[in-house]
């Protein structure tokens, strides 16, 4: 029985990890490491160039979802003609999910990204990730989103200083309009340095196909920081300050990097609550504990704060699907 475990980003905009215990056309994922959803494909419905194309949410059967704590509650049972084969599988990756579940976070398989490029053709921001070649081809377009999160809960005063109004949108416009006239975005297959090799992308001018970037060229909080004027490189680093809980599901953050951002996080509980199970390395564990007393004692007590609301991994993949 040939099983996959792999972490993959969750993109356009930016929230945290997805994790995948795998085998055949079934799977079980999970955004916090202790619930589970697991999905079961018909692959008897979708050829391999149209399944590359979804989410499995989108297309799949839910089988069930699962906890250590609460075990498993079946999903609905669908008639289809191959009902058994998918309830073999389905079986097989619940089976394998109780076994492994507690290893996470996996390491990260996306190792093909797509970068929207600034007007000089460097790299701004991640769109998209991919796991292998066959969805280099799936419908993407080159503009970045701040989220819709961010539009309801991110303040910066930078932000109002530059527009007066909501600075998630304003961010989303002054990111896009870095792009230039033409926006591009470059598919990159990134290497254990670090470096990008260029593959396939979209409105690429020729002069950039089939380059090699070096690591540094690549920002390593997925949106570049650097080259923009005071003004908007600090809302830039209020964005991501704010985004630190999950940018903390991230590998290959420098110790600096990740201590400064587990003391952003430290103001959103509930959320470093949800995520912290996928974090490959806490160096402040006070810090990353206080956060969890505290969003412990905020739910026996009250309703969660709207700003430390967390999606289940269904509504998430769903929201980036119709988002595109």
């Amino acid at each position: 029985m040939s099983i996959e475990c792999y972490a993959q980003r969750l993109l356009n905009p930016f929230r945290g990890a997805m994790h995948t215990v795998k085998h055949a056309a079934a799977e079980a994922v999970t955004t916090d490491g202790v619930h589970w959803d697991i999905y079961v494909g018909n692959e008897l419905l979708f050829n391999a160039a149209e399944r590359a194309q979804y989410h499995a949410q989108v297309d799949d059967i839910r089988f069930g979802s699962w906890s250590a704590a609460q075990g498993l509650k079946r999903g609905p049972r669908k008639s289809t003609d191959d009902f058994h084969r998918l309830e073999l599988l389905g079986a097989m990756v619940y089976e394998e999910l109780r076994q492994v579940h507690d290893r996470v976070p996996f390491a990260f398989r996306d190792e093909l990204e797509l970068w929207l490029l600034d007007a000089a053709g460097r790299p701004l921001a991640l769109l998209a990730s991919a796991l292998d070649d066959r969805e280099l081809g799936a419908e993407t377009g080159t503009e970045w989103h701040a989220g819709y999160a961010a539009a309801e809960r991110f303040a910066s005063a930078a932000g109002q200083r530059l527009c007066g109004g909501n600075a998630a949108d304003y961010l989303t416009r002054y990111v896009n309009g870095r792009a230039g006239r033409t926006p591009a975005a470059q598919w990159f297959r990134r290497h254990a340095d670090g470096s990008g090799s260029a593959l396939a992308g979209i409105a690429v001018p020729a002069p950039l196909a089939g380059r090699t970037l070096p690591a540094a060229a690549f920002p390593a909080l997925l949106l570049a920081d650097t080259g923009h004027d005071d003004g908007h490189r600090e809302l830039i680093e209020d964005f991501l300050a704010w985004q630190a809980v999950w940018l903390l599901t991230l590998p290959d953050l420098t110790p600096g990097t990740r201590a400064r951002l587990e003391r952003e996080a430290r103001r959103q509980a509930l959320q470093v609550e949800h995520h912290f199970r996928l974090y490959p390395q806490i160096l402040d564990d006070e810090t990353i504990t206080a956060a969890r007393v505290e969003a412990a004692l905020r739910r026996s007590t009250q309703a969660p704060a709207a700003e430390d609301e967390v999606m289940p991994a269904f509504y998430i993949e769903l929201a980036s699907y119709f988002s595109k």
